[in-house]
């Protein structure tokens, strides 16, 4: 079955204080169950901030921060398993209305 990137797409800046964070990640871990009893989720992670970024290049030149500044980032993805496009949106849909926030989906390219 394709796999499907779920990107989501957070401002820079202060994270949400406990009150605003806690009920939005009670609703992603009930979305994250629903995706499993589903048998679509592979995986999921939430990422730091853009200033903990580490940038490695083929030269060997390591520098800290982002490859290109912004004022959003991935804060975190979602791999799923769907049957085709249509099923990885509906999936989407719901994460992105969980969150309240963009997500940037993306199949996953099986061969190089």
């Amino acid at each position: 079955m394709p796999q499907y990137l779920l990107n989501i797409i957070q401002p820079t800046g202060q994270v949400p204080p406990p009150e605003v964070l806690e009920p939005v990640m009670r609703d992603v871990a009930r979305l994250n169950e629903e995706m499993r009893a589903a048998g679509v989720w592979v995986f999921a992670a939430g990422l730091h901030q853009p200033d903990a970024t580490t940038v490695v290049r083929p030269d060997g030149l390591v520098t800290d921060g982002p490859y290109a500044e912004g004022s959003e980032f991935i804060g975190g993805f979602d791999v799923i398993e769907a049957a085709d496009l249509d099923e990885a949106l509906v999936w989407t849909h719901k994460l992105t209305g969980v969150l309240g926030l963009p997500v940037e989906l993306r199949p996953v390219a099986t061969t190089f």
